[in-house]
């Protein structure tokens, strides 16, 4: 089926691009006249401080076999081992949101964010396509398709795929894991007189996960004994999480004296409906007690089977102000958000034979209203002072101060903010909570980095930050949200080091997180990402590649176990992931407009040990080839 969905993009992609997909325009010289030079990127919050300047496409083949790079966030992440599956940033960072939030966010790296788009203004139709196929099914696609319909109006559409088969629990190579489905529309359009500019996007995500619970132990299993995947006994069997995402976003950017004032609207419209289902409970006895497998208690409302459904919808309006100059940027706004959340599950009427269904649920609403502003001054590129602000009427805020002179940087951040609608409040057929009396939770970062270059072969990167947390809200051992009395204290610190001699490069990045005070922190103490390669031109500079190994690492430590139910990670004593490496033999190459990557993932697969977990119950894939393409036409 996805076969045949991208074959289709492939095919609507050839007929959109006038002379097809796959020619270019050249002069009477044979001379390309159409390239990246000629397809230039915007994002919407650099027309707004007045960055003018257009980006040529990405055309670098730099991480390209990297999957952190293959989604839409490329930091770090914990989760449940294979493509699309359930995610939590693996290291600690600062919450940004305030106000009403769901907070069931272990899918957001796969979705595209309204707020980072990157719109086009091109001289000529363009097509992006890229596409990666791994051995053990996990496959990715997105198409691209935008032109400009006049020299002031672009418009685009895209389309992504994320998939993966089972690797656990099913002797079905084909048996689907996760189906993930993606669009993103797109248009900018600006005035004549170049005193209004319009932002319009739409996006959409479908993403479906089967839940297996992790690998089930038998009596007397050993940690090396849990590595026979297809073979290995699961929790669940008849479980899925379906997540629906739409949003829609507006900007409106009015001059009235050049860049000096401008006058702005943004309406956001967002909707996310999740729902777990579970179509075999199954029953056991357990130390004596006859009790649900893998729920950590019985049942709510029915022991038949579980259906949940959170639906979650937020208007917001924000009208603001703003205004630059060579050494300064100032904004201000004014933002009222309507959040509306609904619940429900089902049960069935008791002495009923003809077991009909009914549906309890609960909905709230909520409105806020919020104001904020930032300022900034700048000289050159070499200082930068920076005091930014948003405080929701009464409760939540988040302020921040930043200095920047040369290569070193300081800032102090500072957010309160109340619990997420999953924090205070659940129902569930297998969980219910209402927790009012939780207070709002407080985060203080200080931080302190210097970046630069070392001569000419060298680029450093240090950075050190302390974070304390108050009144820290967690999900227990019992899979509930918990708050904290006493503080937690986190103190880490990162170094980026990348050095070259001649085509031979190594790059590293390694971070450290001391969690001493902060028990209930769940993160890896050493982080290390090393990538050795040759990088150059072969074959009378037709081809540009790169060709190496990369090895990643984090130390072992009890990390967090997942509840799919609630879409939570939660914490748990039980299970400590060990210290192993993960190393990668990859080969990147760029010819022209095409860009492509073979890899060997987890080449060291089996050589000291039979595998490693991610995620307690959840083992990393095993060796695999993978292989990528980037091709982008220009008509």
């Amino acid at each position: 089926m996805k076969s045949k969905l991208i074959a289709c993009f492939l095919l609507v992609l050839c007929l959109f691009s006038g002379k097809g997909a796959f020619a270019q325009i050249i002069d009477d010289t044979t001379k390309v006249i159409y390239s990246p030079r000629t397809t230039l990127q915007l994002y919407e919050k650099d027309i707004l401080e007045g960055i003018l300047l257009r980006k040529r496409v990405d055309t670098t083949i730099n991480n390209m076999h990297n999957e952190r790079y293959w989604y839409n966030d490329t930091t770090y992440y914990q989760h449940l081992g294979n493509v699309g599956t359930a995610a939590q940033p693996l290291l600690f960072r600062m919450p940004e949101k305030i106000g009403v939030r769901l907070g069931k966010n272990v899918f957001d790296r796969y979705a595209y964010n309204p707020d980072h788009i990157n719109y086009f203004d091109t001289r000529s139709p363009y097509s992006h396509l890229f596409y990666v196929q791994g051995q053990r099914g996990e496959q990715v696609f997105e198409g691209t398709y935008a032109r400009n319909i006049n020299e002031r109006w672009n418009a685009g559409v895209a389309y992504q795929i994320l998939s993966a088969n089972k690797q656990i629990g099913s002797s079905d190579r084909r048996a689907g894991l996760v189906d993930n489905q993606a669009v993103k529309a797109f248009s900018h359009y600006a005035s004549k007189n170049k005193r209004y500019d319009l932002f319009f996007n739409y996006t959409f995500m479908a993403h479906e996960q089967i839940e297996f619970g992790g690998i089930r132990p038998l009596p007397g299993d050993t940690r090396d004994d849990l590595f026979d995947y297809e073979t290995e006994s699961v929790y669940l069997d008849q479980a899925a999480t379906t997540e629906k995402r739409n949003n829609l976003h507006l900007t409106n950017i009015f001059k009235l004296a050049g860049e000096n004032l401008k006058l702005y609207h943004t309406l956001d419209w967002h909707k996310q409906v999740d729902k777990y289902s579970d179509d075999n409970l199954r029953r056991e006895e357990i130390n004596g007690v006859n009790r649900l497998v893998f729920y950590p208690a019985d049942t709510v409302f029915t022991s038949k089977r579980t259906s949940d459904e959170t639906s979650y919808s937020e208007l917001q309006n924000l009208f603001g102000v703003t205004g630059n100059s060579k050494i300064s940027l100032y904004k201000a706004y004014l933002k009222y958000r309507h959040a509306n959340v609904a619940y429900s599950v089902v049960d069935f009427l008791e002495n009923d034979p003809t077991n009909s269904e009914i549906h309890p649920s609960v909905d709230a609403n909520y409105n806020q209203l919020f104001v904020g502003g930032q300022l900034k001054l700048f000289y050159e590129n070499k200082a930068e002072l920076l005091v930014e602000g948003e405080f929701q009427v009464s409760t939540d805020y988040h302020v921040k101060a930043h200095g920047k002179i040369a290569g070193l940087q300081v800032s102090q951040e500072r957010v309160l903010r109340s619990p997420s609608l999953v924090e205070q409040f659940m129902l569930s057929n297998h969980f219910e909570w209402d927790n009012d009396n939780f207070n709002n939770s407080v985060f203080d970062r200080t931080e302190v980095s210097y970046e630069g270059k070392l001569g000419g072969r060298q680029y450093l990167k240090l950075s050190g930050n302390f974070t304390n947390i108050k009144r820290y809200i967690y999900f227990n051992e019992d899979a509930v949200p918990e708050q904290l009395d006493n503080s937690q204290r986190i103190l880490g610190a990162t170094i980026a080091h990348n050095i070259h001699f001649g085509p031979i490069h190594f790059d590293n990045f390694v971070t450290y997180t001391n969690t001493d005070e902060a028990d209930k922190v769940r993160v890896p103490e050493w982080l290390f990402d090393s990538k050795l390669y040759f990088e150059g031109f072969l074959f009378k500079k037709a081809l540009f590649g790169q060709f190496g190994v990369q090895a990643y690492m984090p130390t072992g430590y009890y990390a967090d176990a997942y509840m799919p139910v609630t879409q939570q990670f939660y914490l748990q004593n039980n299970f400590e992931l060990s210290t192993y490496p993960v190393i990668d033999v990859f080969l990147n190459a760029d010819i022209k407009t095409l860009n492509v990557f073979l890899k060997m993932s987890h080449a060291n697969n089996e050589l000291w040990e039979p595998g490693y977990f991610v995620t307690p119950g959840y083992p990393g894939m095993r060796r695999s080839f993978v292989f990528g393409i980037k091709w982008m036409f220009f008509d």
